[in-house]
C-alpha cells in the first residue's frame, strides 16, 4: 500500500522502518539527519503533510503532542487538504481523547476514516515491532489498519469507538507513572536504610512485587543510567492528560495527581529529557540527597 508517516522521532522511526520492510511504499514528512536513512529504504521525502495524504491511501501520525496533531491535521498545508474520500487516518500519538473526537468528526466529514491507535512499549518496543497497541475506531477501519498494526506490535485490541484507544493509553500511563514511582520509593527507601538497592531489587524480584518496572526500570535506578526510552516531559504531558480528564469527570485521582506533581518537579530540576525512571532523583532530592 501507499503509505504516509508523519512524526519520524525516537519511536517513529523504527516503526516506519518496519512498513518499509514489510514492502510498503512510504511517503515521510518532516525528514531529518536521523531519519535519512528511511530515503535510503526507499522513502519518498514528501514537502508537507497535504503532499503526503494526497500521496497516500493511509496517514500515519507519530506526533509528541495534542497541539502537534491538530496543526498536522489541520494547519497550513496540513493532511486534511490532502485527503480525498476512502482514505484513512491513523494517529498512533498519545494525546487527549477529547480531541481526539473531535479531530475525527473533521476528517470523517470529509469521508474519509478515522481510527486512534496509541502505543506502549517504548523504544525498545518499537525497535523489536512488539509493540502494545490501544485502538479506537469502527471494526471497518480497524481491519484495515490491523495489517499495518502487525508489522509493529504484538498486542492489538480494538478497544472501542474513537477516542477509546486514547482512554486506554492515558489508563496504561496511570499505572505506569505509579509504579515507577512506587519502585522508585522502595528502592530510595532501602539506600538510605543501609540496604543494597540491587539486592533488595533482585529479592523483590521473586515475590508479588515483581512486575516489569521493577525489572526494566528499577535496574535503571540501581544503575543510575538514565538515557530516555521514554522522557519524563513526555509522561508528564500523559499525566497532565489524565488529571485534565478527571477534571472533566469530576473524578478523583490522588496518587496520579501527586504523580504528576512530581514530574512537574523532576522537569524543574533539569531532568524532563531523562528517562522517567529517575523520577528516583527527585525523590532523593526531596530526601535531602544530591542530584
Amino acid at each position: 500500500m501507499n503509505i504516509g508517516f508523519i512524526g519520524l522521532g525516537v519511536m517513529g522511526r523504527p516503526m516506519a522502518e518496519h512498513l518499509i520492510d514489510a514492502g510498503h511504499a512510504l511517503h515521510l514528512s518532516r525528514v531529518k539527519e536521523a531519519s535519512r536513512h528511511l530515503v535510503a529504504k526507499g522513502g519518498k521525502a514528501a514537502e508537507s503533510g497535504r503532499a503526503v495524504a494526497e500521496a497516500s491511501d493511509i496517514v500515519i501520525l507519530m506526533l509528541p503532542d495534542t497541539p502537534d496533531v491538530e496543526e498536522v491535521l489541520f494547519g497550513q498545508d496540513g493532511v486534511a487538504l490532502g485527503l480525498s474520500p476512502g482514505k484513512l487516518v491513523i494517529d498512533m500519538s498519545s494525546i487527549s481523547p477529547v480531541a481526539t473526537k473531535t479531530f475525527a468528526k473533521r476528517i470523517e466529514v470529509l469521508g474519509c476514516d478515522y481510527v486512534d491507535a496509541p502505543v506502549s512499549g517504548g523504544e525498545v518496543g518499537a525497535k523489536a515491532a512488539s509493540l502494545t497497541i490501544m485502538v479506537g475506531g469502527t471494526e471497518e477501519a480497524f481491519g484495515r489498519a490491523k495489517p499495518l498494526f502487525e508489522k509493529m506490535g504484538k498486542n492489538i485490541t480494538l478497544v472501542g469507538g474513537v477516542g477509546d484507544g486514547q482512554t486506554a493509553k492515558v489508563a496504561n500511563q496511570i499505572i505506569v507513572g505509579l509504579t515507577i514511582e512506587a519502585v522508585a520509593e522502595a528502592l530510595l527507601f532501602a539506600k538510605r536504610a543501609g540496604a543494597d538497592p540491587a539486592k533488595v531489587r533482585s529479592a523483590l524480584m521473586g515475590g508479588f512485587a515483581a512486575s516489569r518496572i521493577l525489572e526494566v526500570h528499577g535496574e535503571r535506578m540501581v544503575k543510575g543510567t538514565f538515557e530516555p526510552g521514554f522522557r519524563i516531559r513526555l509522561h508528564r504531558k500523559d499525566m497532565t492528560l489524565a488529571v485534565d480528564s478527571a477534571r472533566a469527570l469530576d473524578l478523583s485521582l490522588p496518587n496520579t495527581a501527586a504523580t504528576q506533581q512530581l514530574m512537574n518537579a523532576a522537569i524543574a530540576n533539569g531532568d524532563g529529557d531523562k528517562d522517567h525512571s529517575a523520577l528516583i532523583r527527585t525523590l532523593d532530592l526531596l530526601a535531602g540527597g544530591p542530584r
